[in-house]
């Protein structure tokens, strides 16, 4: 078994990596961005055609939080459009039967029902913080789905909820939230602050998924022999994002006073994902939220120790 693993230097990749190399009779297909351009539809072609896996797993996206969202609009949709595109034509192009690509809860509408079902895609108006990816992840969803309809490939996808965990990007500026509040409170802590600020309100509630039951959910689906167009994976509970910053604040070691600045922007008040259909699949996350805080920060000290700190 061949398995082709797309942006495996990444948070989620690396996790499949994880996951797969210990697999008996397993080959995973790895190559860096240097090494192949997911924008060059030549390129992925002329890859598929040499090593002719027979599984790919797209993991490679252009990622950030409402930030880099709303101040890269253009380069979020174009790369992650051109990415889905390439991979997904070249793999049926070459013979790949079993094709997982990986979207985002913020495919979903901003005022999608609690928790969002898949049912609800494309029903009403999508959060503007992060509307570009948001549409480049339905269009290799819809991609999945009808080369699946017209040629009969296993091409499905798979949704996971807002991730965490080992090789998050920490940068300061363009990361997601939970990575974000981590090196704030670390850094607050070491520098002896005793307080820091907090963007928004705290109010909007958020669902968090250790990358490492994301990697073991993907091994899940592939097994499936009808799987789903597209499903939900996350854990199918969630916590304000007050709660969140106070327990990363506890996590890290900090314990100064945590101030809210209202005036910058909340995003989409609740997203909680509907997790159903995966459960009834059989498959559930294991690690709860405090312990994959706790497993999230020792690597992020590690990292930041051996200079792969991603920032």
């Amino acid at each position: 078994m061949k398995i082709y693993i797309a942006g495996h230097n990444g948070m989620v990749g690396s996790a499949l990596v994880r996951r797969f190399q210990n697999e008996p009779d397993t080959t995973l297909l790895l190559r860096s961005r240097q090494e192949l351009d997911l924008l060059s539809q030549a390129s992925v072609d002329a890859f598929f055609s040499a090593e002719k896996p027979d599984v790919a797993i797209i993991a490679a996206a252009k990622v950030g939080g409402i930030h880099a969202n709303n101040t890269y609009p253009a380069d979020f949709l174009y790369e992650n459009l051109a990415v889905a595109s390439n991979t997904i034509h070249g793999a049926y192009r070459h013979g790949v039967k079993n094709l997982l690509f990986l979207g985002s809860s913020c495919i979903y509408p901003k005022l999608a029902p609690q928790p969002m079902p898949e049912d609800c895609l494309l029903t009403s108006a999508l959060e503007a913080t992060n509307e570009a990816y948001a549409i480049a992840k339905i269009a290799g969803l819809k991609l999945c789905q009808y080369y699946r309809k017209q040629y009969g490939v296993r091409f499905h996808s798979a949704m996971p909820t807002n991730l965490y965990g080992p090789g998050d990007n920490y940068h300061p500026q363009n990361s997601h939230v939970l990575p974000a509040l981590i090196r704030r409170f670390h850094e607050a802590r070491l520098a002896g602050k005793t307080e820091v600020v907090a963007w928004g309100t705290g109010t909007p509630r958020r669902e968090f998924l250790h990358v490492d039951d994301l990697a073991d959910a993907c091994a899940f689906l592939l097994k499936q022999g009808n799987p789903p167009d597209w499903i939900n994976v996350g854990t199918g509970t969630d916590v304000t994002i007050k709660e969140l910053t106070e327990t990363v604040a506890e996590v890290t070691g900090f314990t100064g006073k945590i101030l809210w600045d209202a005036t910058k922007p909340d995003g989409t008040p609740r997203k909680l994902m509907d997790v159903s259909r995966l459960s009834k699949l059989g498959w559930t996350a294991r690690l709860d939220l405090r312990t994959g805080l706790e497993k999230t920060y020792a690597a992020f000290l590690a990292e930041q120790a051996s200079g792969a700190l991603r920032q």
